[in-house]
């Protein structure tokens, strides 16, 4: 069982992972190449180290773990050359291909939390980092609020254009990385975070919101990465969220067991609604 997510790993460039469930971060379909089957196999190592991809002496301990194969010298060049030259434009493609599949293999619906946490809020500015193909942006622009979402999956973003435009709401949407937007200040009075990453974002969202904006996260615990290969941007330490938003007042947080949005097994989970002063 693998899984990922939409957190940043540092090689000197960025690629956005996101979270995959069982199945979703999965051996090359048929017919790719041998670039994406060499990008797969360091994805998916990637996701048994603790700090999630994102140290910066990543590709060396990856070339220490290929050599420890048996592979050359111009072999290893060759795995770090497309991972570092080729990564972004291999993972896009992975994640246009997971989002947009006739059957999805996560939750298509907006995310349980997230509706909970926003029933009894005045619709305003709303805010989907990382939307994939919509399902919380759409959702939240049926209730009347105003949406803007990114993520660098452009398929995924065209799809969720093309279900808002099916239902009759407005989207915003902008094909980026969380390092190119601009969070802005005092823009939102809500900013959705669904199993994507946090930490590399979190010192923008108090000054992005509003007064009295809420910020409304999803994730998994530490615990869940023992029984599954997750990615470290979307697993979190126990009350890890209440520290990385310590500036703002906790409405609610939740460990709890439930169903993953991503992976759809019985896991241990993680959410934190909360609000700036």
């Amino acid at each position: 069982m693998t899984l990922w997510s939409r957190a940043a790993i540092g090689l000197g460039f960025v690629i956005n992972l996101w979270s995959l469930g069982p199945g979703l971060a999965q051996a090359p379909a048929a017919g790719q190449g041998p670039e994406v089957q060499i990008y797969e196999k360091f994805r998916t190592w990637t996701t048994q180290q603790r700090s999630g991809g994102r140290d910066p002496g990543l590709l060396d301990r990856y070339r220490a773990v290929l050599a420890a194969e048996g592979l050359s010298a111009t072999q290893i060049e060759h795995h770090l050359r497309v991972i570092t030259e080729q990564g972004q434009r291999l993972e896009i493609e992975c994640w246009n291909r997971t989002l947009t599949a006739p059957t999805p293999t996560f939750n298509a619906q907006p995310n349980a939390f997230l509706v909970e946490m926003t029933k009894s809020l005045s619709p305003g500015k709303a805010l989907d980092v990382g939307m994939g193909q919509g399902r919380n942006a759409v959702y939240l622009a049926q209730q009347g609020w105003d949406v803007t979402g990114f993520d660098p999956a452009d398929q995924a973003v065209a799809a969720a254009q093309d279900q808002a435009r099916r239902l009759g709401v407005k989207l915003t949407t902008l094909v980026l990385r969380d390092d190119e937007f601009d969070f802005g200040t005092e823009q939102w009075n809500l900013i959705g975070l669904i199993y994507v990453g946090v930490r590399r974002v979190v010192s923008h969202l108090h000054e992005a919101l509003r007064p009295g904006g809420f910020v409304v996260v999803e994730g998994f615990h530490r615990e869940a990465a023992k029984t599954a290969a997750i990615s470290g941007g979307v697993v979190f330490d126990t009350n890890e969220l209440h520290r990385l938003f310590d500036r703002l007042r906790i409405v609610r947080y939740e460990d709890t067991e439930g169903i993953g949005d991503f992976g759809l097994w019985n896991t241990r989970i993680v959410r934190l609604c909360a609000q700036k002063p």
